[in-house]
């Protein structure tokens, strides 16, 4: 892992510790990290691990180029002019605030005249929390390669990502990855119910339906073959799959699916107005 810039991150909860974690784990330096948080616990905590840690913005902020905001979305506003006297030239901003748009973040850390122009925008998942996360990312147009490269080394510490050209297309990776993992849950859940409804206690419930998931998705990600060719190889007709299927089908599965998706991508719109606005 090659990541040329020391990193800042501002807020040291969950998304920024596990992303802290997964960058010691390859390699990083713990003295090329420094935490903001206002909680004593975190800071002695990531203190303990060789990190430098502040209860505010300060001076040490200059030493590093990239900014991990990492802080709740209703928070930036304020976490923003904290930020703007401690700005360097060459200073990448980098949120992972949900709804704030990369216009917004430049105006807040700028101003309206002349907004920051080095921003990037991520949207990672809880999965990064076991290193399995995925992340999009949008960038600035003025943010150099090289950061863009380091941005990238940063977050896939904790899983995959992927680059989106505007922050419609971030919008809709929220819909996919950002929200996902609450449809999946949702569907474990479901599964779960169903077992125990026919006749499996909770723990034969669980096993069941979170390694079928499991190998179920491992093997779409390993196989060449379509998904749907994936589905169909599982699928006799007139079996006990196809029975399933035909109920989904009947209940209008995937237009459930889609309509969901569709739900959270314009809330996602919405939620970058009402905050933008803020």
């Amino acid at each position: 892992m090659s990541i040329h810039s020391d990193i800042a991150f501002i807020g040291g909860g969950n998304m920024a510790g596990a992303l802290i974690e997964g960058l010691l784990k390859r390699g990083m330096s713990p003295q090329k990290l420094h935490v903001i948080d206002i909680n004593e616990h975190t800071r002695a905590k990531w203190r303990d691990r060789g990190l430098s840690a502040s209860g505010e913005p300060d001076q040490t902020l200059q030493q590093h180029s990239v900014w991990m905001l990492a802080v709740k979305p209703q928070q930036l506003a304020e976490v923003s002019k904290q930020l703007k006297p401690f700005l360097t030239p060459d200073t990448v901003a980098v949120s992972i605030a949900a709804g704030i748009s990369l216009e917004t973040l430049s105006h807040w850390l700028g101003s309206a005249e002349q907004p920051w122009p080095l921003v990037v925008r991520a949207m990672p998942n809880t999965p990064a929390l076991v290193e399995r996360g995925m992340t999009g990312l949008v960038a600035g147009q003025a943010v150099s390669a090289e950061h863009r490269n380091d941005v990238q080394n940063i977050l896939s510490a904790v899983g995959d990502i992927v680059w989106v050209d505007s922050d419609r297309m971030i919008d809709a990776v929220t819909a996919v990855s950002g929200s996902g993992p609450a449809y999946v849950f949702r569907f474990i859940e479901a599964m779960m119910a169903g077992a125990r409804q026919l006749g499996l206690d909770d723990i034969q419930a669980k096993q069941l339906t979170l390694a079928t998931l499991a190998g179920a998705t491992e093997l779409a990600a390993q196989s060449s073959d379509p998904v749907g060719t994936l589905r169909e190889r599982v699928t006799s007709k007139g079996g006990t799959t196809q029975a399933a299927l035909d109920v989904l089908q009947a209940k209008q599965f995937e237009e459930i699916v889609t309509a969901a998706m569709h739900a959270a991508y314009d809330r996602a719109g919405e939620l970058s107005r009402e905050l933008g606005q803020s």
